[in-house]
């Protein structure tokens, strides 16, 4: 009997310290867009694009900066935090791997004809995976890239892996259109599904534990 119930015993979709760490990632990200926008109409990669003041965050561009640095700590750490938890629990291998082109594909056609299913928020799709996988590399880029245009003189060597200074604002500013497009896209499916939000914030249904599966195995052998 302790054998069976071991090994059914399950745990909530969202674990308790992932929902902190998504909504601190959520807040880190935001504040990070709005004050890399401020400053970065104080010196234009591209004449013709300036954002609205009321876009932006920190008043002045030292406020901006401020805001910033905080942000860009927050992220890191937590960041950092995530990626150890993700791995270290097997959570990023169960839920992002494998990624296979061909089911890729066929979600893509499934998209496109507005027949992709969303009733299970347990699993992800393969475009769910390509996307959250793709959007941690893009995150890692960026802290690079932003390390290079915060510290450029004494992280040259780093600096060197965009080729130059300038190199590593337009990395920077790319890595910044792709989070927010996948800001957009990724609150869209929200909208669309409304228990995935639910479910980031009570931690959702419960799913097989296993961990705990392994648990009642070994039990079971010896």
């Amino acid at each position: 009997m302790a054998v069976g119930l071991s090994s059914k015993r399950g745990k909530k979709l969202h674990p308790l310290p992932v929902r902190i760490m998504h909504w601190l990632n959520a807040l880190a990200m935001i504040l990070m867009i709005l004050s890399g926008w401020k400053i970065y109409n104080d010196e234009v990669l591209f004449g013709w694009l300036h954002f609205p003041e009321w876009m932006t965050l920190g008043g002045e561009a030292q406020g901006a900066l401020q805001w910033h640095f905080f942000a860009m700590w927050l992220l890191m750490i937590n960041g950092l935090f995530y990626l150890g938890y993700g791995i270290s629990t097997g959570r990023f291998r169960r839920k992002m791997f494998p990624i296979w082109p061909s089911e890729i594909l066929s979600n893509v056609r499934d998209a496109l004809r507005f027949n992709l299913a969303h009733d299970d928020i347990t699993h992800y799709n393969a475009v769910q995976k390509l996307l959250y996988v793709g959007i941690i590399t893009v995150i890692i880029v960026q802290v690079l890239s932003g390390l290079v245009v915060w510290k450029p003189i004494q992280l040259s060597e780093l600096a060197t892996l965009f080729y130059d200074f300038q190199g590593a604002r337009l990395v920077h500013f790319i890595g910044m259109a792709l989070i927010v497009g996948f800001l957009i896209v990724h609150v869209a499916l929200a909208l669309l599904v409304p228990k995935t939000i639910g479910a980031m914030i009570s931690g959702g249904p419960e799913v097989d534990d296993p961990q705990a599966g392994a648990a009642g195995t070994m039990h079971k052998t010896h």
